[in-house]
């Protein structure tokens, strides 16, 4: 995080995501003002709260991407939440704290497998320790001093070269007999929507009272050396220290995002599923003003967790939301609707670009695909196109044009072994022109 200043998190996420630089702006300085508020005084930090963001724009124009990009930047715990789950029928939804819970989850396996990581090697060589005795259990007879010295080390030299053929793979095909640790649930709880959770958790607390039952397998002994090093790994961790570092990573960084926030605003009316929608406004107040939620690993606070919350408000504007929730998020940027010229851009540059995608998929079947530029401009022509004659559905359009464009390319792949295709802009209106003229068709198409 040290390095990672506004203007470097910018150039990171211009890697994956095309334009958009106010939103850019807008996130990169609320990371590094976390970064900030770490240096201040106790008594400091935790009067400064994070400025929470509303980004406002059409579908498909990055604003969940930008958002988990961010957090894979800061190595943070992101959870992507829709508002709209929480009033799925009527007014019955999801516990908004839901997703506080969600977000410790995820850092719990964050941490877990940090804190794994860093035992392995011990692991590793505590396994094959195992895998040895199994191979060569040790002398139990009782002898003479003499005698006995004399079997110890035979027995190392037996044992020593077992491990040098272990090391060198001769082993790989025989087989050795593990226990591996599993709870046995008695029975099972017949769910029904929304119970879920209860089931997880009734079996969670009833696991810690029934007896890990070992079950013996048959295994090869690379798989026996991959069961045993998660067995030691698990057993060298501490969990009550993996809980605590996981807590903390949720309330010092904790990003969550809150997709469809525009699905929430209620129009001023009273009756209704505004009713519901308000409601859920209020729900959302206190976690994002700052609350404790109480999850299986202890209390988490959400004072200093960043929400970035998103929509299109088509509908309805920000301001339809309640004052005090739109208090709370001081911060709104909006996205710029994307066009031919930014559709160019994302085929070619990213990282991740789908021009690059699909010659990788291909490639992986010995089909070299090229495509020429003016057959990049003519997809990027017939997305915008699209995108204007029916429904804006932003960059995703992208994905359904090359779909179609490559989808007999795709089906006879592996019948062309070798061969190399090149995509023009005459392959292009070949296979797409008369979808793009009938509008009907392209509804349901394209």
């Amino acid at each position: 995080m040290d390095n990672l200043t506004p203007r470097k998190t910018v150039q990171e996420l211009d890697k994956y995501i095309i334009g958009q630089h106010k939103a850019k702006k807008a996130v990169a300085v609320a990371m590094r003002n976390r970064w900030r508020r770490q240096r201040l005084s106790p008594e400091l930090k935790d009067e400064v709260l994070p400025k929470n963001i509303i980004m406002i724009g059409p579908t498909g124009v990055g604003k969940t991407e930008i958002a988990r990009r961010l957090s894979k930047l800061a190595n943070a715990p992101f959870v992507k939440v829709e508002a709209s789950k929480f009033t799925e029928v009527g007014y019955v939804g999801r516990d908004v704290e839901s997703m506080v819970r969600d977000l410790t989850e995820l850092s719990i396996g964050m941490v877990k497998s940090e804190h794994i990581d860093k035992v392995q090697e011990k692991a590793k060589t505590l396994a094959e320790e195992k895998v040895l005795d199994l191979l060569l259990p040790p002398p139990r007879s009782v002898r003479g001093a003499a005698l006995e010295d004399e079997e110890k080390e035979k027995y190392r030299e037996t044992r020593e070269r077992l491990r040098a053929q272990l090391r060198d793979g001769k082993l790989d095909n025989r087989y050795v007999d593990v226990d591996v640790k599993e709870k046995v649930m008695p029975f099972g709880v017949v769910s029904n929507v929304g119970l879920e959770d209860l089931e997880i958790n009734l079996k969670e607390m009833l696991g810690n009272f029934l007896p890990e039952k070992a079950k013996r397998k048959k295994v090869k002994i690379p798989e026996a050396l991959v069961l045993m090093q998660q067995e030691e790994a698990n057993k060298l961790i501490d969990p009550d220290k993996i809980s605590k570092e996981a807590i903390e990573r949720v309330e010092q960084s904790g990003i969550v995002f809150i997709d469809e926030i525009d699905k929430i605003a209620s129009k001023g009316h009273s009756y209704g599923p505004d009713v519901s929608r308000e409601g859920v406004q209020r729900d959302l107040l206190p976690i994002v003003e700052g609350t404790t939620v109480s999850t299986k690993h202890g209390p988490v606070r959400t004072e200093h967790i960043l929400f970035i919350a998103a929509g299109a408000f088509h509908m309805s504007k920000p301001s339809d939301l309640i004052p005090e929730l739109q208090g709370r998020f001081p911060i709104r940027v909006e996205l710029d609707a994307l066009g031919k010229d930014e559709f160019v851009r994302i085929l070619t540059e990213p990282y991740n670009a789908l021009i690059k995608q699909y010659t990788a998929l291909l490639r992986t079947e010995d089909v070299s695909l090229e495509f020429t530029e003016d057959s990049i401009d003519e997809i990027a022509d017939i997305a915008a196109h699209v995108n204007e004659k029916t429904e804006n559905i932003g960059a995703r359009r992208l994905h359904t044009v090359l779909e179609k464009l490559l989808e007999d390319i795709s089906f006879e792949a592996p019948e062309r072994k070798n061969g190399k295709l090149v995509i023009d802009k005459k392959y292009v209106v070949e296979k797409l022109s008369e979808i793009v003229k009938d509008e009907d068709l392209s509804r349901y198409i394209l």
